[in-house]
């Protein structure tokens, strides 16, 4: 039977539909893993062995009577703490929050239960999201399986470090800049950001309503080791929910057999520096396509540096509002990053901030005409491998380098795209993650080319966690 927790979600739920073995047992399997190795990296921060088993016991008997058996039926997942599962409290990482029980379901983790999944525990985040790097006022640091002293990312930083190392095969996170891909990126695994609208969003938590950049730019997705898995939790929780009125039926755009889109290659985006290793961990993966037979180009979308731009002009227009309520929240780090964030990036007055919004319309008319010519863009996710603990906080210099060094990851928020994370390679003995976007609705197709170059240089995880 070997180790469970090394295997995938998709091989788990076909060896428990084919009687290989019991959902039991790949529970207790994963709730083991979590016992060995999440002291050292503090990636889970509530478990759940209690409530898992005995779904565990309920998935065992559905499958004994010849039930019909969902996707992912008996297989282990994990929620990120701030979505809602029900009975658990949805934190955001603050002691605020500590208690926040909710009562119902968020629509994807429901959607997870509809088809099979049993959730085993939640894992951490930064107070409210808005760091880069994983440490809560509430439930503390979580470290680098890789690296102890190098961020594992964030938001969605827990969701990340916990499949690295085997806790759990596939997690929900969220995604306003980054958050599924920047830990994708640190901690070696895979992840979609869908398109805004495609998986709905909803809270019983205050406030339940967003701002206005919340609702254009942040989106819910899934981190896994593997591309089909990704794939698999996506196609389980995408589609309209009436929970959500901006959620919509999307039909996903994927590839036909044999088909090999045109792939523009941008291996040092524009606005910034580019570490060497991440650069040639994004030629790398060109070259796998090219190997693949696909038509493979260096180009950069139009107005690239703008993208970011407007996406700082808009979020931090809401920040700003925020602010005083969230100064009262977050913790010493949180507040820190959110005093450099609101005192780097661009104000606007109310003028400026509706142009913005003109921009982003024009801007995404002609990343939209330029995927018709090159159907998918790849690109690093950030221009630096993982950066040590606090490095965002340490100074206003060291936070500019930081949004410096996420820039890659934002036009994907401005304009609702989507992106897909594959890891390929190392740089300074940390993963490396690429981005495979794509113009609106074309997840199926950007989780296809990302397969595409998993095939060809294989996955770095599951890992020990490096001790220290």
């Amino acid at each position: 039977m070997g180790e469970l927790w090394r295997n995938s979600a998709v091989e788990l739920a076909a060896m428990i539909r084919g009687r290989e073995v019991s959902s039991r047992e790949v529970i207790q399997a994963h709730l083991d893993r979590v016992e060995a190795v999440n002291p050292y990296l503090n990636a889970i921060v509530r478990l759940l062995p209690d409530q898992a088993l005995a779904a565990a016991d309920v998935a065992d008997r559905a499958v004994a009577d010849g039930a019909g058996l969902g996707p992912l039926h008996g297989v282990p997942v994990t929620v990120k703490v701030g979505i809602d599962l029900a009975g658990t409290p949805t934190t955001q990482g603050v002691p605020a929050l500590a208690e926040a029980v909710a009562p119902v379901d968020a629509p994807q983790v429901e959607r997870l239960r509809a088809a099979g999944a049993i959730p085993i525990g939640k894992t951490n985040m930064p107070d409210f999201g808005l760091r880069v790097h994983t440490d809560s006022a509430l439930h503390g640091l979580t470290r680098n399986p890789w690296n102890p002293q190098r961020t594992a990312g964030g938001s969605s930083g827990g969701e990340a470090a916990a499949l690295a190392t085997g806790m759990s095969p596939l997690g929900l996170g969220n995604d306003l800049g980054g958050s599924l891909r920047n830990p994708a990126h640190c901690c070696g695994v895979a992840s979609i950001k869908p398109s805004t609208g495609a998986v709905p969003t909803a809270t019983v938590i205050p406030p339940e309503d967003w701002n206005i950049s919340f609702q254009l730019m942040s989106v819910e997705g899934v981190l896994a080791r593997l591309i089909a898995d990704v794939r698999a939790g996506f196609t389980a929780i995408a589609g309209q929910h009436p929970r959500d009125p901006l959620s919509v039926p999307a039909v996903f755009t994927g590839l036909a057999p044999g088909e090999r889109p045109a792939v523009a290659v941008l291996p040092e985006p524009p606005g910034g520096s580019t570490h060497p290793g991440v650069g040639a961990a994004v030629r790398r993966a060109a070259d796998a396509l090219a190997d693949d037979g696909f038509a493979v180009t260096e180009a950069v979308p139009p107005d690239y540096e703008q993208a970011i731009d407007l996406w700082s002009t808009i979020l931090v227009a809401d920040l700003r509002i925020m602010k005083p309520v969230l100064d009262q929240l977050m913790g010493p780090g949180g507040r820190q990053f959110l005093d450099y964030a609101v005192e780097y990036l661009p104000a606007s007055d109310l003028a400026g901030w509706a142009m913005a919004h003109t921009a982003r319309h024009g801007l995404a008319r002609r990343w939209s005409l330029w995927y018709q010519q090159y159907q998918v863009l790849l690109c690093p996710v950030w221009s630096q491998p993982a950066f040590p603990l606090d490095f965002d906080i340490a100074s206003l210099d060291s936070a500019i380098a930081t949004f410096e060094l996420i820039r890659p990851v934002l036009p994907a928020n401005l304009l609702g795209t989507p992106a897909a994370v594959v890891p390929a390679g190392m740089a300074d003995g940390l993963p490396v993650g690429v981005q495979v976007m794509g113009g609106k609705y074309t997840e199926l197709r950007c989780l296809a080319v990302a397969e595409a170059i998993e095939q060809r240089l294989g996955p770095l995880t599951p890992i020990n966690p490096v001790a220290g």
